[in-house]
């Protein structure tokens, strides 16, 4: 028997009241802080355009020292997901924060490559499990059905972070210089660092674990969420034939997972090796004011912005997720074979990087909302952590490739081929996925489904809408 309701619009309305006040509640604070653990990743970028002078590093060392990060954070990320699941989302949160908000400010002493690698590894160790457990959090407050938009508001924060960090950097590598005897490279690390240590111990006292604990909603607005989430399990097992992963061994053995983790890291080499390499692209262009290099470094990022907020959107509004990463990472295939190609031309081959942007970050919060699809419990957590951490691997192949083709022939048009040609195997993996797995669909008839939560006691009706 379908569960029906004498006042759909009502309910209807309801639910968009609960949820718009959970959004408002945890997204921009979440966006907050991982504007600055985003920054605090990738401002080495910036601090190279002096910093490699300074220390008379070569690119294939600055390549491996920006990539090192990501083989501390693909070792420990699943352990920190797991220990997440122990002691809690909101202690464990504010811990990851503080620990690199300490060692990213460390990176100011660095003098040797060794220092420079052996922080950037422990920088990675710190941040690990950071963006896979706001990820596997927020699966504990937004059915699958909400995940991508919601997901896309946080994941905003990527372009975001490029938007309004390029340019502080620039400006304050600008400022700093040889204040108080220190470079600007060592400032910028500094007070890029403060703001990440100060929102730990707001995290303390602002997050909650889960919905139960959440005292800003009323009792009928967590069994309105409580409800949907448990409807949402339901039709995980049911469209995975009641074999859906939901124990960490069920997990490993489900060679979706690998394959989400095979997508993900083809498109994150991509995706990193420009990240880091772009400002010095831009100068190698012919561009040296640190101030304008930031603004011309945040422009792709702008465009990237507004297409993921549609795309995201688009995904949820028409169930689908496929096409959704399939057609981006096509686009910003093109968009890098073109910049790489017009390589001569600031203009033109910025005007192509804009487009590789808006296709490679418009995939993003539709890839991410897959896991969460495919998985629940302690699968969910330990999936959506190994998917990043292979994914992120990728982090450290990109940079240290283009780093060491860069040394070896003096531009980077041969990387960015590469790292284009990893976009573009994006397309076909994810059309091995099948289509009912990874497609949300909230219209489920819910008959002979058992329902464990203490809220079925007294369960909503709910119309089911496609």
């Amino acid at each position: 028997m379908k569960l029906t309701t004498e006042n759909p619009t009502a309910e209807q309305a309801a639910e968009t009241r609960v949820y718009g006040k959970i959004t408002r509640r945890l997204i921009p604070f979440l966006i907050l802080c991982y504007f600055f653990a985003y920054l605090d990743r990738v401002n080495v970028g910036f601090a190279k355009l002096h910093m490699q002078d300074a220390l008379s590093f070569s690119d294939t060392v600055y390549g491996l020292g920006a990539g090192i990060f990501f083989i501390g954070y693909f070792i420990f990320e699943l352990p920190s997901n797991l220990l997440m699941q122990r002691f809690g989302p909101r202690f464990w949160i504010a811990r990851i924060m503080a620990t690199w908000a300490i060692l990213s400010a460390a990176m100011m002493f660095v003098t040797t490559p060794t220092t420079f690698y052996v922080l950037r590894f422990l920088l990675g160790v710190a941040e690990a499990g950071f963006f896979p457990g706001i990820v596997f959090y927020l699966t504990l407050w937004f059915p699958s059905w909400r995940s991508a938009r919601t997901l896309g508001l946080f994941i905003l924060v990527t372009p975001l972070s490029v938007i309004i960090g390029s340019p502080l950097s620039g400006l304050i590598l600008k400022l700093f210089e040889n204040v108080g005897g220190l470079h600007n490279w060592q400032w910028l690390f500094l007070v890029e660092a403060i703001p990440s240590f100060l929102l730990a111990f707001v995290v303390l006292r602002y997050l909650d674990n889960n919905v139960a604990e959440a005292k800003w909603l009323t009792a009928e607005e967590k069994q309105i969420v409580q409800t949907d989430l448990a409807k949402d399990r339901a039709n995980r097992d049911r469209a995975a034939n009641g074999k859906a992963a939901h124990s960490l061994k069920e997990m490993l053995a489900n060679r979706y997972v690998w394959l989400l983790a095979l997508i993900f890291f083809s498109f994150n080499v991509g995706y990193y090796g420009v990240s880091f390499w772009l400002p010095s692209i831009i100068k190698t262009s012919g561009i040296s004011d640190d101030f304008q290099i930031g603004l011309l470094a945040a422009l792709p990022y702008v465009f990237g912005a507004v297409f993921m907020i549609w795309n995201s959107r688009h995904s949820d509004l028409k169930q689908e997720r496929r096409w959704h990463i399939a057609i981006p990472a096509v686009i910003g295939c093109i968009g890098l074979t073109l910049s790489a190609y017009c390589s001569g031309s600031t203009f033109w081959m910025m005007t192509w990087i804009c487009v590789a942007m808006s296709g490679t970050l418009a995939l993003i919060p539709t890839y991410i909302s897959l896991p969460g699809t495919l998985l629940s419990g302690t699968a969910a957590a330990a999936g959506i952590a190994l998917v990043n951490s292979v994914g992120n691997l990728a982090g450290f192949f990109g940079p240290t490739v283009l780093g060491w083709l860069k040394d070896q022939t003096g531009q980077t048009d041969s990387g960015l081929y590469i790292l284009a040609g990893f976009l573009l195997l994006c397309a076909p993996l994810i059309f091995m996925l099948p289509a009912k797995l990874v497609s949300p669909k909230k219209n489920h008839d819910l008959q002979h489904q058992h329902i464990a939560q203490s809220d079925a006691d007294n369960p909503l009706n709910i119309t089911e809408r496609s």
